[in-house]
């Protein structure tokens, strides 16, 4: 499994996306990446290890099973001529673009429904990025939250309606990037990933996208904790808002000082 490094990689396209759909302060970005995060590893919910299916024990256990099932029973439904003999179980219904843009029509319209709807899709998100980052993602919303309420001096309890409000407009594209992030990072690995389905490519079906033979890499190895991983580190710092600018300001900083010293 890659719960981290697609927690991480969901996380950086939560904070690159965020601009594109409004969101630019702290307060508005840092949710919606954590939310992102958190979605990048929903699709594993057809593998009964993954985070995602050992989220809540057995209610999350009989999701998953009823998700490799149905994922089973599609993939022999439409399967090509020239698809592999699989299960279909893992790494095919959930792990698709059409899987992503569906379940972020429905989170978005849950997010019309109220704002317990919202909270519980949200929340759910960044239990999920909890369970494979750790708790500091939890302590950053609740900062980001913290600071929305100081920032616009009134009450915690209007600050926390307007915030439901505005998660209400963006849960769906949290919820649909994120899957779609971890298609992505699927398909940099030796398996790849059929998140073109159901375009026919090849006489397959579920036709796996990957990477020239010599760039691939396996799960768990080297390469993605000690090159993958690292990268998303950097990136998910650098892409908060103001950071890059402030590392800009430090950088500039230094070099005026070492000139001053020569």
């Amino acid at each position: 499994m890659m719960g981290r490094s697609h927690a991480l990689s969901g996380w950086c396209a939560g904070l690159a996306v965020a601009p594109l759909v409004g969101l630019t302060s702290v307060a508005e970005v840092v949710p919606f990446a954590a939310a992102t995060a958190g979605y990048a590893l929903l699709p594993d919910l057809d593998h009964p290890g993954a985070s995602a299916s050992r989220l809540l024990g057995p209610v999350t256990r009989l999701v998953s099973g009823a998700v490799r099932a149905f994922s089973g029973v599609l993939y022999n439904l439409t399967k090509g001529p020239r698809d592999e003999e699989s299960t279909g179980k893992h790494r095919h219904a959930t792990h698709t673009l059409a899987a992503a843009v569906l379940l972020g029509f429905l989170a978005a319209n849950l997010g019309d429904r109220g704002k317990w709807a919202v909270l519980a899709v949200a929340v759910t998100g960044l239990v999920l990025a909890a369970d494979a980052l750790g708790d500091w993602i939890v302590l950053a919303v609740l900062a980001a939250a913290g600071w929305s309420v100081v920032g616009a001096g009134t009450a915690a309890a209007d600050a926390i309606q307007a915030g439901l409000t505005q998660i209400g407009s963006w849960i769906g594209v949290a919820v649909a990037v994120g899957m779609f992030v971890h298609c992505l990072g699927d398909s940099l690995t030796r398996s790849g990933c059929p998140w073109l389905w159901p375009l026919p490519i090849r006489g397959e079906t579920w036709y796996e996208l990957r990477l020239p033979r010599p760039l691939r890499f396996r799960t768990g190895s080297w390469v993605e904790h000690g090159v993958i991983v690292p990268i998303l580190l950097i990136a998910g710092v650098l892409l908060l808002p103001g950071a890059f600018q402030a590392v800009r300001h430090v950088f500039d900083a230094t070099q005026i000082w070492i000139a001053g010293q020569s």
